[in-house]
C-alpha cells in the first residue's frame, strides 16, 4: 500500500514540460557565380515563426522575395513514426560587378526568440559559369516579365513633428507617413528611430490598422499611411536629433510579358500584364529639434519639471477618528503633459502619525492628440494618539503652456480630530528629532477564544481516507487530459494551411461586412480598401498562397489547380483586377461601388459551392 502511494502521488507532482527540437535556421546560395547571372538565396528554417526579416544585399540586384513556402516530411524508424517541418524564405537576385561579396544573416522570431543564419560569401566571376536546370528555367521566365523600375519618388517615409522648438518638457508629437504610388503587399518596421534625450510614448495601439488617405504632393497623388506615431518629452535643452525610422516594404509593380505570335496579340487584354513582388527598404529624413529652456526667472523652489495644462484637487476620507484607526489622503492630478513624469509630493505629516509609502495609480489615456490622463497619490495614515492635528496644504507646481508662466495650485489644510481609541491606543510612543517613530501597541494580550472548536472523532483521519485517494487522483487524470489537448492543438497548429482555410470564409465575410458599412456611409476609399483586402485575403488563405507570392497569376493558377469553372475563374481576376484600379486609380468610374460589392459576394459564394 506504501508503495501504491508513493507511485500515485510521484505521477500527481510531474510537470508537463516539452521540450521544443533545436532551431535550425540556414541559409544557402552558389558559391560562385558570373556577372549578370540570376541566382536564388534561400533561408531555411525548422519551425514556424514570424517577423522575418531579411539581409542587405549589397552588390546585388533583389529581382525579388522574400518567396515563403513550406513542406513536410515523415519518416519510420523502427516502428516509430518522426516528423518534420520546414520553411523556406527564397530570394532571387542578379550578380552585378566581379568581386567578393557577403550576404549578412537573415532573422526570424520563434517562440519570443530571435535567431540569426550565417552567413554566405558569394563570388562574382566574369562570364557565366556553368548552370543548373533552375538557373536556366529563372532566366528564360526573367525574360518573360521583366519587372518595372521602383523609384525614390515611388515609395518613400516622410518624418513630421508638431512643434520644431519645444520648450524642455513640453509634449511634442512625431508622425511618420509612408508615402506610396503604387501596389504595397505588406510593410515591417525594421528599425525604430533612436529617441536619445527624449521620453517618448507610443500613440498608435499594437496591430492597429494605420491611417490612410490621399495627398498631392509636387503635383503627384500619393496614398498616405501614417505607421508610426508617438508623443515625445525632451529632457535636454539644446539640438536634439530624431534618427531615421527604416522600414522594408514589398510593393507589387506591374511586369508587361513578351509579345508571342498570336492572334490575341490584336485585343487589348486587361489581363496581358502580371505582378511581381519587389522588396524594398526605405528610410525616413532626419529631424531635429530645438529645446528652449524653462524661464528661470520666477521658477518656484518645489517645481520638479511637470510642464502643461493640470488640474489638481485633494480628497480627505473623515476628519474625526480613533487612535490606531486608519485615514486615507489623496491627491489627484488630472491634464494633458508628461504626466508620467510627475514626482510625488512634499506632505508634512505631524510626527504622531505613522504613514506609508503611497500608493502611486497612473491612468494615461492616448490619442492622436498626445497623452493626457490622471495621476494620483493615495496616502493610508494611522494616528497613533488622541488630540487635534493639522495637515498642512501640499503645494503643486507646473509650468503653464498657455499662460507661459509657472503656476502654483493648493490643497487645503486639513485637521483631524483623533478620539481615544477602544484600548488598543499606543502604550508608549518615543519621537526622534527625524520624526522616525518607537512605538509598542498595546495589544499583545490577546482575548481569550470564546467561539466553539471544530473536533474530529476519534480514529478518523484524513489520511489514506477515500477523499484522499480521490484528490490525489485527480491531478493525474487532469495530467492525462492535458497532454491530449496539447497533442491535438499541436497538431492543428502544424498544419497552418488548414487552420487559414478554414478561417477564410469567416474573415472574408467581417471584411464584407465592414465595406457594406463604408459603402451606407459613401466613403469611397476605405470602400474600395476593405473589398480588395476581402478577396485577397480570402484567395491566400483559402488556397495556402503566401502574401510575398500574391498575384494575379498566381490567383488565376490556383483556381484552375482546384478545377474552378473558368468563367468563375475570369470574373475573380476580373473583380480583382477592377478592385486594384479603383483603389490606385480612383478617378475611374466604370463600375459602381455596389456592383462592386455585389460581384464580391457572389464570386466568394460561388467559389465556396464550387469547392465544396
Amino acid at each position: 500500500m506504501k508503495r501504491i502511494i508513493f507511485f500515485i502521488l510521484l505521477i500527481t507532482g510531474l510537470i508537463y514540460t516539452s521540450k521544443a527540437e533545436d532551431v535550425r535556421f540556414t541559409a544557402s546560395a552558389p558559391s560562385t557565380v558570373g556577372s549578370g547571372q540570376q541566382f536564388a538565396v534561400t533561408f531555411s528554417v525548422n519551425a514556424a515563426g514570424s517577423s522575418f526579416s531579411g539581409p542587405n544585399f549589397k552588390g546585388f540586384s533583389v529581382l525579388s522575395g522574400p518567396n515563403q513556402s513550406s513542406s513536410t516530411s515523415m519518416q519510420f524508424i523502427n516502428g516509430n513514426m518522426t516528423q518534420s517541418v520546414s520553411y523556406s524564405f527564397t530570394y532571387y537576385l542578379q550578380a552585378g560587378n566581379e568581386g567578393t561579396f557577403t550576404i549578412g544573416p537573415a532573422k526570424i522570431t520563434i517562440g519570443g526568440k530571435t535567431y540569426e543564419s550565417n552567413a554566405l560569401t558569394v563570388k562574382v566571376v566574369k562570364g557565366t559559369p556553368n548552370s543548373n536546370q533552375q538557373n536556366n528555367q529563372q532566366n528564360r521566365q526573367q525574360q518573360n516579365n521583366q519587372p518595372s523600375s521602383l523609384s525614390e519618388n515611388d515609395i518613400f517615409i516622410k518624418t513630421s513633428v508638431s512643434n520644431a522648438s519645444p520648450l524642455q518638457g513640453e509634449q511634442i508629437i512625431v508622425t511618420y507617413k509612408l508615402y506610396t504610388s503604387v501596389a504595397v503587399s505588406q510593410y515591417s518596421i525594421n528599425k525604430l528611430a533612436s529617441n536619445k534625450g527624449f521620453w517618448s510614448e507610443d500613440l498608435l495601439k499594437e496591430n492597429e490598422r494605420p491611417k490612410q488617405y490621399k495627398e498631392n504632393l509636387n503635383g503627384k497623388q500619393y496614398i498616405v499611411a501614417e505607421i508610426r506615431k508617438v508623443a515625445l518629452f525632451p529632457q535636454d535643452v539644446g539640438t536634439l536629433n530624431i534618427q531615421p525610422l527604416e522600414v522594408d516594404v514589398v510593393a507589387q509593380l506591374p511586369s508587361q510579358r513578351r509579345k508571342t505570335n498570336s492572334i490575341f496579340d490584336f485585343f487589348d487584354d486587361p489581363f496581358a500584364s502580371s505582378y511581381q513582388n519587389v522588396k524594398k527598404t526605405i528610410k525616413s529624413n532626419n529631424v531635429s529639434v530645438n529645446v528652449r529652456a524653462l524661464p528661470a526667472a520666477n521658477k518656484p523652489a518645489d517645481f520638479s519639471g511637470a510642464v502643461g495644462n493640470y488640474t489638481y484637487r485633494s480628497d480627505f476620507s473623515k476628519t474625526e477618528t480613533k487612535a490606531n484607526e486608519a485615514v486615507n489622503l489623496k491627491f489627484t492630478i488630472s491634464g494633458r503633459g508628461n504626466i508620467k513624469l510627475i514626482d510625488k509630493l512634499d506632505v508634512k505629516f505631524p510626527p504622531d502619525f505613522e504613514v506609508y509609502d503611497p500608493k502611486i495609480n497612473d491612468n494615461i489615456n492616448k490619442s492622436e492628440n498626445g497623452i493626457s490622463g490622471t495621476k494620483t497619490f493615495d496616502y493610508l495614515i494611522i494616528p497613533r494618539n488622541e488630540g487635534v492635528f493639522t495637515i498642512k496644504a501640499v503645494n503643486f507646481t507646473y509650468f503653464d503652456l498657455n499662460k507661459g508662466k509657472y503656476i502654483t495650485l493648493s490643497s487645503p489644510e486639513y485637521t483631524l480630530k483623533v478620539a481615544k481609541g477602544d484600548g488598543k491606543q499606543s502604550s508608549a510612543t518615543l519621537t526622534s528629532v527625524n520624526q522616525e517613530e518607537i512605538k509598542y501597541i498595546g495589544s499583545d494580550i490577546e482575548h481569550i477564544k470564546t467561539k466553539p472548536m471544530d473536533l474530529n472523532k476519534k480514529g478518523v483521519h484524513f489520511f489514506l481516507s477515500e477523499l484522499y485517494y480521490i484528490l490525489c487522483l485527480i491531478p493525474f487524470i487532469l495530467f492525462i487530459i492535458a497532454i491530449i489537448f496539447r497533442r491535438k492543438h499541436l497538431k492543428l497548429r502544424s498544419n497552418l494551411a488548414l487552420l487559414k482555410n478554414r478561417k477564410a470564409t469567416k474573415i472574408a465575410k467581417k471584411r464584407l461586412k465592414k465595406a457594406s458599412k463604408y459603402l451606407g456611409s459613401k466613403e469611397k476609399d476605405k470602400f474600395y480598401i476593405e473589398i480588395s483586402q476581402a478577396l485577397w485575403g480570402y484567395m491566400s488563405d483559402k488556397f495556402n498562397i503566401p502574401l510575398a507570392e500574391l498575384s494575379m497569376d498566381s490567383v488565376n493558377e490556383a483556381l484552375h489547380n482546384k478545377g474552378i469553372k473558368e468563367e468563375l475563374a475570369s470574373q475573380f481576376i476580373k473583380t480583382l483586377h477592377n478592385c486594384e484600379f479603383a483603389r490606385f486609380a480612383p478617378g475611374d468610374e466604370s463600375l459602381t461601388m455596389d456592383n462592386i460589392y455585389k460581384e464580391a459576394i457572389e464570386i466568394i459564394s460561388k467559389t465556396e459551392n464550387e469547392l465544396k
